[in-house]
């Protein structure tokens, strides 16, 4: 009988969904009996207890949902190797208040210049601050719009795009589009205008995206949403790939010392 009280609790904690008071309760009775603390003050530890664990796991939700092919963040990046980055625009926009305001971010450069890092690390913090966040390729998202219209659930996808408070579309310029590519991925941007922001990295300037959509129509229609409200992040320098391999390239090169043989 001295167990039932426990059982019911813990069915009760499962079916609140309160894992975190259910895992500590028992331990922080413990404790907070042996520093005198109220009954008050340890339901005030515990409920933060599970407020921070709660964060916690959606922070891991978002960026499972996401799809980022790799977990990047800011801290990590190299601002120093690319001079005409503005580092304090990059630091304000991972403060994510820009999607609030559906305003969307372009990074153009060359390629190999981080484009794709700080489009992951403004992701990140994104999904840090609770939000919904999609990450894509452009060819991916054509292709994946070409198999929905075919399957008929383009509806469905594209509400499923309109609904991200942040979607963040890579590569674009890197694989010239079909005219029907192409239209389907307008309509994902114009479907995003002033209703969610937007993180496009491309390694074409504007006056070549022409070539992408192959219709000055398009493009300039294009162009007139996604700029509207945007954030551009200038990032040409040299490839850091490319220094990369010219390090590992000399460090093979380097005759074996020998000295110590």
């Amino acid at each position: 009988m001295s167990d039932t009280p426990q059982v019911l609790l813990a069915h009760h904690l499962k079916a609140l969904r309160l894992p975190t008071f259910l895992r500590e309760y028992d331990k922080l009775a413990r404790q907070c009996a042996a520093e005198g603390v109220d009954h008050a003050r340890y339901l005030l530890r515990l409920a933060e207890l599970e407020m921070i664990d709660r964060e916690r796991r959606t922070v891991e939700r978002r960026i499972k949902e996401a799809k980022f092919p790799a977990v990047k963040s800011l801290d990590s990046f190299d601002f120093v190797a690319i001079p005409s980055l503005n580092k304090t625009l990059v630091l304000e926009l991972a403060r994510s208040e820009y999607i609030a305001r559906r305003e969307n971010v372009i990074a153009v450069g060359n390629s190999g210049t981080g484009k794709t890092h700080v489009a992951l690390g403004l992701g990140l913090a994104a999904c840090q601050k609770g939000l919904a966040v999609g990450f894509t390729t452009a060819a991916a998202l054509v292709h994946e719009l070409h198999e929905a219209r075919d399957e008929k659930r383009l509806l469905r996808l594209q509400h499923q795009l309109a609904n991200y408070k942040l979607l963040i579309v890579d590569e674009l310029g890197y694989v010239p589009l079909s005219p029907t590519g192409a239209e389907l991925l307008f309509e994902v941007f114009s479907q995003r205008y002033e209703r969610g922001s937007t993180i496009v990295t491309s390694n074409l300037p504007f006056d070549e995206w022409t070539g992408v959509f192959a219709s000055e129509r398009l493009t300039g229609a294009l162009l007139d949403r996604l700029t509207h409200h945007v954030h551009i992040l200038e990032m040409n320098g040299d490839s850091f790939r490319l220094k990369h391999s010219k390090r590992r390239t000399r460090a093979d090169a380097q005759p074996a010392d020998t000295s110590k043989v």
